[in-house]
């Protein structure tokens, strides 16, 4: 069955959106919030976690099963994967989904996306994987299976419309944030740091698989560099949620010495010295925050052999990705070390020719990424999507057309 095409479907729509890990809830709650300004009677059904939620997505399943990573990581979990997507499609197939909203998310929902299309439903892909980098056959399949490809970082416009998807940059989710941050006295009383210190800050990632690979090189480093540099403070960014003897487990070193950790990472970015950063939006963050940086990302050495064989570009930082050349220094497996890290970080924290230069850079990518509203844009797109497929003979957009603002 196809999905509605009456007045009701655009009055009070039921819309699925589709996200699998953190980031993608928090962005996928943003959505929600703007598609229940814009339609008040509509249904949002879909995968998430706690913050789509919160927004009053019906949650089909949460993210503690669907939350994995990497090649070897994902074959482990594959007949979970199975059931989930044999229940998705049946209930695109049922015809009460008027369309389907993927968030990032890739090969899950990439097959849901291919699924949709050829059952007649319309899809807004949000934050498209990115493809572009490891499989470009793909980028053609997604740039087929979709009505609109909302993207977030800015030379992916042109990647997909030359595959002639109708893609536009709605601009990254990271700039809508408005949150007021404390500052560096409010912070430093309220995590027990002494203002006065400069600020190492490590960020190890997010999930256990990759607290397990980063945390000891990071704190290793950290050692190191407060070795070298007494009047350091070194800080680790603790993602919600986390087990504390995860990264607790990985010190080596006297207990009275031990970093402190803190869960407030954005502020930790931005009154940080510098930071070393697990590869991920984490560096984007990083860069917005003008906070000079270096980057690590181990992964399974499986994963690892088979990314180097198909992975198409020369960066693995989005930071260096938008600014289109090695602004952040990067190092992969065994450079995921201190013995190389270490001297990395000594020369961003003294006050020398390649901090300052990273400095101007960082500015640079920022302005890149152009203004706040992502999550209304995307909002605008469904919008257009749910008219179009409502009116009989209406011409789809042209995929030529600018980038919102």
């Amino acid at each position: 069955m196809v999905p509605r095409t009456d007045e009701a479907s655009l009055k009070a729509p039921t819309l699925l959106l589709l996200a699998g890990e953190t980031s993608g809830d928090q962005h996928g709650s943003h959505v929600a919030r703007e598609l229940r300004a814009r339609f008040p009677h509509a249904r949002l059904l879909g995968t998430g976690g706690a913050a789509m939620e919160a927004e009053g997505v019906e949650l089909l399943e949460g993210l503690d099963e669907m939350a994995v990573m990497g090649f070897a990581e994902v074959v482990s979990r594959l007949p979970f994967f199975w059931r989930l997507e044999r229940r998705i499609r049946k209930l695109v197939e049922s015809g009460e989904i008027d369309l389907v909203l993927p968030i990032d998310y890739p090969g899950f929902n990439l097959r849901v996306t291919e699924h949709a299309h050829a059952t007649g439903v319309p899809v807004v892909f949000y934050i498209a994987p990115q493809v572009w980098a490891w499989k470009a056959g793909r980028t053609a399949r997604l740039a087929r299976a979709t009505d609109r490809i909302a993207v977030i970082l800015p030379f992916e416009e042109e990647i997909f419309r030359a595959e002639g998807g109708r893609a536009e940059y709605v601009g990254h989710p990271l700039l809508d944030r408005d949150d007021e941050l404390p500052d560096l006295q409010v912070f430093s009383s309220r995590w027990g740091l002494d203002p006065s210190r400069p600020i190492l800050a490590l960020f190890p990632g997010s999930r256990k698989q990759e607290i397990r690979r980063h945390a000891g090189p990071f704190l290793a480093a950290g050692r190191d560099v407060q070795a070298a540099r007494p009047h350091v403070q070194v800080v680790v960014a603790r993602a919600p949620g986390l087990n504390p003897a995860l990264l607790r487990s990985s010190w080596e070193g006297p207990e009275d010495l031990r970093p402190r950790e803190v869960g407030d990472s954005r502020s930790l970015l931005r009154h940080a010295r510098v930071a070393l950063v697990k590869s991920g939006t984490s560096t984007l963050e990083a860069a917005l925050e003008g906070t000079p940086f270096a980057v690590a990302y181990r992964t399974h050495p499986l994963t690892w052999q088979i990314a180097r064989r198909v992975v198409r570009v020369d960066h693995v930082a989005l930071a260096n990705l938008v600014a289109g050349r090695g602004v952040v220094p990067e190092f992969l497996q065994s450079d995921v070390s201190s013995r190389v890290l270490t001297p990395a970080l000594l020369e961003l924290l003294d006050d020398t020719p390649a901090r300052e230069k990273m400095l101007r850079e960082l500015a640079g990518i920022r302005e890149r990424l152009g203004s706040p509203g992502a999550a209304r844009r995307v909002a605008e797109l469904v919008a257009e999507v749910l008219e179009e497929r409502a009116v009989e003979g209406r011409p789809p957009s042209d995929p030529t057309r600018g980038s919102r603002s």
